[in-house]
């Protein structure tokens, strides 16, 4: 797909981190941009920065778990610009589950579903029937993660067992796209390929009353920067990919049609050709060996 000026791009999650790095992006290539978040204050900020710089902006509070709210968003986006070309379902939270995973609370799991899982779903029945019918060329990008979407991380099972989800949402997308021969094509993105600075690390910050903890949490919870300090306190240092280049690689992959948003590192291609080998072998899953606790 060509990107143009004057073209339209929806992005959830897009007040901060990966959401507002695409943004920023699409903006700087001439696109005009609608951002969405549930974070009022934090929307209207990255809105403001965005109109400073010279971007034709829309800012609209959602909540991607809710259905209503995400066909609020498409009915604001189609009146204010008449048009989406580009929608990327980026929102996404971690879920806050402690401990093996038959003692994580039930909560923990729907909200993780809701927002990712359920969220990119919502995204999709609310914009691609208008995106089709609109007749030009558009583009869809799913934010799924290494973590679930290549393979799992025990220790956060909840938020990979959802991005795993997102992955076979979107192929299943893309699969319906090509059978009905339209001009909207599908992409899952992988961020990275290293660490990020994001803010789903604070993703309780924003969990709604209705999906509240049952339970105090047995640790509190850490930000990126304690855990960053704590790692390299054991000797080890971290990698962090900018927003900025997850941001070049979506562009990238839509300009080219690319399916698999997946950036070049060695260390997911070891850990794709471990578990499709485990899968061919029928053999156990050998790959998730270095993470299994004591």
């Amino acid at each position: 797909m060509e990107l143009r000026a004057g073209q339209v791009a929806v992005v959830t999650g897009a007040a901060s981190g990966i959401g507002l790095a695409m943004a920023r992006r699409f903006a700087a290539e001439g696109l005009r941009v609608v951002l969405a978040d549930v974070e009022a204050a934090a929307l209207e900020k990255a809105a403001g920065e965005l109109r400073e710089e010279g971007a034709q902006v829309l800012a609209r509070i959602a909540d991607v778990s809710e259905r209503d709210s995400v066909t609020a968003l498409a009915d604001a986006a189609y009146d204010a610009f008449g048009a989406v070309h580009v929608l990327c379902n980026n929102a996404g939270v971690g879920s806050g589950a402690e401990g093996r995973m038959w003692e994580h609370e039930v909560n923990d799991w729907k909200w993780a579903f809701a927002v990712n899982v359920w969220g990119v779903f919502h995204g999709i029945q609310a914009f691609v029937p208008r995106m089709i019918a609109g007749g030009e060329p558009g583009h869809i990008v799913n934010t799924s993660s290494g973590d679930g979407g290549i393979a799992p991380l025990p220790t956060a099972s909840v938020y990979a067992v959802t991005k795993s989800a997102v992955v076979t949402m979107t192929e299943s997308l893309y699969a319906h796209l090509k059978a009905e021969g339209v001009r909207v094509g599908a992409s899952v993105l992988f961020p990275g390929p290293h660490m990020l600075r994001t803010g789903l690390w604070e993703s309780h910050r924003n969990r709604p009353e209705r999906y509240a903890k049952e339970r105090p949490r047995r640790t509190p919870y850490r930000s990126l920067g304690q855990w960053e300090s704590a790692m390299k306190a054991a000797g080890h240092e971290i990698e962090f990919t900018p927003v900025e280049s997850v941001a070049a690689e979506v562009v990238d992959g839509i300009r080219a049609g690319r399916f698999w948003m997946l950036p070049a590192s060695e260390h997911s291609d070891r850990q794709i050709r471990a578990r499709s080998t485990s899968m061919l072998d029928r053999a156990d899953p050998s790959y998730l060996e270095s993470f299994i606790l004591d």
